[in-house]
C-alpha cells in the first residue's frame, strides 16, 4: 500500500478499542499507535507501523516506552540494531512486580 492509504482502519479491530477511531491521526498519534501495535497488535499490523514509520522511529518510541515487555524489547533491538541497555523498559523496574514470569 502507499503511504497515503492507510488509515486507522488499516489496522486490527482491536488496538484502538478505548477510542474513537476517527479522532486517532497517524502522525500526531504516532507514539499511541506504535506503542498500541508493539503490545497488542498482529503480524500484519507491525507491516503497517514499518511502511507508514519505518524502523528507527519505532526504535525511537520503544526505546522510551517503560512498561514494553522483554520479547518485544529484544524484537525491536534486533531489528533496529539498538543495544538493549538504551531501553527504559531495561533499565527500569516496576513498582509491582508481574504476578506471572513469561
Amino acid at each position: 500500500m502507499n503511504k497515503q492509504e492507510y488509515t486507522i482502519q488499516s489496522f486490527s479491530g482491536h488496538l484502538f478499542w478505548d477510542v474513537d477511531k476517527e479522532s486517532v491521526s497517524l502522525d500526531k498519534d504516532y507514539k499511541y499507535i506504535i506503542n498500541s501495535v508493539l503490545q497488542y497488535g498482529f503480524y500484519t499490523d507491525w507491516e503497517i507501523i514499518v511502511d507508514f514509520y519505518s524502523i528507527e522511529k519505532i526504535a525511537q518510541v520503544a526505546i522510551k516506552n517503560k512498561t514494553l515487555d522483554k520479547k518485544t524489547m529484544a524484537f525491536i533491538a534486533l531489528v533496529s540494531n539498538t543495544p538493549t541497555t538504551h531501553f527504559s523498559c531495561y533499565t527500569t523496574k516496576p513498582s509491582t512486580p508481574k504476578h506471572w514470569n513469561f
